[in-house]
């Protein structure tokens, strides 16, 4: 038991630094549901092929990393050998809570899709409920509680489960989102005493002990099963690894924003020195100082005049009423006819989108290359 503990403990370590490495999960992602199907068979006493009980299950489960997971099965026992029938089609239902860790991944890392094959531990707790009712069971009652300890009367239906496994999985598809998989297993009834003073049926009695994992009460079973992954947030099945940069590359990130950032700082200077003369309502030419408060900068994407949500964003603090002039610019790349165009177009939608909003829009010019940098943009002066 301490080394089961220990393994999920090291285990939880390895989830730390594999979290690392792929793109957040949203709640309803990596989901999967699966079934399975086999034999099953008690650990000792008896010949294992000559007392298999088939069996069949449902699993749904969730990974949270390529490494851990946790998922909920549950299997219904149809044979009663090597006990006497319960008189009922299902003789027994196990079903239990399991940690699942990607052995696979663990150790190999995980590459950004699923293996073709890929190994899988699965341990947990459980609950057991036997079917049936004494009599079906035990016949003459009176009689075989003759075999019994006083107080161990054949009463109890229930027990604590505990299983441990390794599933041996394949995926496949294109998309990796199913997976066939064989599992080898052991489950020990935690809390259950054994009895064989009966002539021909051996029991188990559930429920009637302490905790304890002790081989004599515990079958192993092997199962097949297949697997569906549901499809993610992140359009697939299955984790996409996150695209990491290093240090390098982050501090020559920042020096680019501050170079941009230094260019877009001359900007309002560059447009001062455009607006230079103001035609008043009187008709005359007077020269009039341009303040870097009067000013709005719409900025575009390359080769468009598209209004963004964020150019609409900036145009929105200019109040109805106003008077304004636009100017607009292009950079420096492209044919200068074309670059003459897309300046006037951008200086246009601005002036459209200013005139459904009720705002006066007296000149829109576009002005073409402005400077020798990068110059997408759109200037409102407010008069």
């Amino acid at each position: 038991m301490k080394k089961l503990l220990l393994l999920f403990a090291v285990a939880t370590m390895a989830v730390s630094a594999q979290a690392q490495t792929v793109t957040e999960s949203k709640t309803f992602d990596n989901f999967y549901v699966g079934i399975n199907g086999g034999v099953a068979t008690k650990a000792t006493g008896h010949a294992w092929l000559k007392g298999l009980n088939p069996n069949a299950g449902l699993r749904i489960g969730r990974w949270f990393t390529p490494v851990f997971g946790l998922a909920v099965e549950s299997n219904a026992y149809f044979s009663n050998k090597p006990y006497k029938s319960t008189g009922t089609a299902v003789r027994f239902l196990n079903s239990s809570l399991l940690g699942t860790v990607n052995f696979s991944n663990w150790f190999g890392g995980y590459k950004g899709e699923p293996r073709c094959f890929e190994v899988v531990g699965l341990y947990g707790l459980g609950w057991g409920h036997l079917f049936g009712t004494s009599e079906d069971l035990f016949g003459d009652y009176e009689f075989y509680n003759t075999y019994l300890p006083a107080g161990k009367q054949i009463t109890h239906r229930n027990n604590l489960t505990s299983k441990a496994a390794i599933d041996l999985v394949f995926n496949l598809g294109e998309k990796k989102a199913w997976q066939f998989y064989v599992e080898p297993s052991i489950t020990w009834g935690l809390n259950d005493e054994v009895y064989y003073g009966y002539p021909t049926y051996p029991m188990a009695q559930l429920g009637h002990s302490s905790m304890q994992y002790n081989i004599n009460k515990a079958y192993v079973q092997l199962n097949a099963g297949f697997i569906y992954k549901f499809k993610n947030s992140n359009g697939t099945h299955n984790f996409t690894v996150a695209q990491l940069r290093d240090q390098a590359e982050i501090d020559a990130l920042n020096a680019e924003i501050n170079r941009l950032r230094g260019e877009l700082a001359q900007k309002p200077k560059e447009i001062v020195k455009e607006v230079e003369v103001i035609k008043e309502v009187a008709g005359k030419d007077v020269v009039r100082e341009v303040k870097v408060e009067d000013l709005v900068f719409v900025t575009f994407a390359q080769g468009k005049s598209e209004l963004t949500a964020d150019a609409r964003k900036a145009l929105a603090v200019i109040q109805p009423g106003k008077h304004v002039q636009i100017v607009g610019t292009a950079s420096p790349e492209g044919n200068p006819e074309l670059n003459q165009k897309l300046s006037q177009a951008r200086a246009d939608a601005v002036a459209q989108y200013l005139l459904t909003r009720g705002v006066a829009v007296d000149e829109a010019t576009g002005k073409g290359v402005q400077g020798t940098t990068s110059n997408r943009l759109a200037v409102v002066y407010v008069k």
